[in-house]
């Protein structure tokens, strides 16, 4: 058995914004997928990963009896497939921030719920919304508060644009150019990181009267500001707005930046080569990287390996 793929995520723009209602721009990364799978000689990753399918289930069944008007599984099949040695059969990094538990989410909902809302239909405000809000609540399995959003993107598999909780849509991006010198990219910290705790802190200084100003009148402006630019194809613009936001992630984010990559980070701002930001929750996993020149920004950063996501 093998079920169909779903692709990681990468929220390019609103991390931490969108808990404070910024807008947010997430798109799918198809480098990396999963699938529900079952082998006949599961290896120890994949007997790991029934163990987690039946916790997982578990608390599905608990979500389906207290929001039964939200959510209805086919349980009895969803249990015999994991006790039959179900899993999820993923190429998606754990903690680097490219919706690893969304991916698994998607294809959950994908193969067992009722009445579903698929992909074919027309995908109105209201249904994208109450998408969401399943997903969101599937997923706080994982890692506490969810979105929702990750497994909204891998089950679409469609570029969404957040413009507040509320308002989301579906949305085109600019196409790509491959022959463009500017590009995002990741850079690999090499450290995984753990959303909860990075989650608990942004919480916990949400608290303080200085950084909740910070985070409305820059960091969330900023924010805007690039979903705009990106989306309008305005990369003059982008490129300002991208040094804004990496400067302020820089002075108030510190935590969620590995400490080794302080340094990269200001050079950046400093060289104007490529700028840095945080994908997902940080901590480590991966960093997002803007440049108006690829090459430029592979000879600044030389000693790291920079994966392209998107090339303009």
């Amino acid at each position: 058995m093998k079920g169909p793929l779903f692709y990681s995520k990468i929220l390019l723009f609103g991390e931490y914004g969108i808990i404070r209602d910024s807008k947010g721009l997430s798109i799918p990364y198809n480098f990396y997928n999963g699938a529900l799978k079952r082998d006949e000689n599961p290896t120890e990753e994949a007997i790991k990963s029934n163990g987690h399918l039946r916790r997982f289930v578990t608390y599905l069944e608990t979500l389906q009896n207290e929001q039964s008007d939200l959510v209805t599984f086919d349980l009895t099949t969803l249990k015999n497939d994991v006790e039959t040695g179900m899993y999820f059969d993923s190429s998606i990094p754990q903690g680097y921030g490219v919706g690893s538990s969304g991916a698994l989410v998607a294809a959950i909902y994908d193969k067992y719920a009722q009445n579903k809302i698929t992909v074919l239909e027309n995908l109105t405000r209201e249904k994208l919304l109450q998408l969401k809000n399943i997903f969101s609540q599937m997923e706080s399995f994982f890692h506490g508060k969810s979105s929702g959003l990750d497994p909204l993107n891998s089950y679409l598999s469609i570029p969404i644009l957040i413009n507040s909780k509320d308002n989301i849509e579906a949305t085109g991006i600019p196409t790509q150019s491959f022959d463009g010198k500017g590009a995002v990219f990741l850079l690999d910290s090499g450290i995984v990181g753990e959303t909860a705790p990075m989650v608990n802190i942004f919480m916990e200084n949400l608290k303080d009267k200085g950084f909740r100003a910070m985070l409305k009148n820059q960091f969330v402006k900023y924010t805007d500001a690039c979903v705009e630019n990106f989306l309008g194809g305005d990369m003059k613009s982008l490129f300002m707005n991208t040094k804004k936001l990496s400067k302020v992630v820089l002075n108030n984010f510190k935590p969620m930046i590995p400490e080794q990559f302080h340094g990269i980070w200001q050079q950046g701002i400093d060289s104007n080569d490529y700028y840095l930001k945080l994908c997902g929750s940080g901590g480590g996993g991966y960093i997002l990287g803007f440049t108006e020149d690829l090459e430029k920004a592979k000879a600044s950063l030389k000693d790291y390996k920079l994966e392209v996501v998107y090339q303009f």
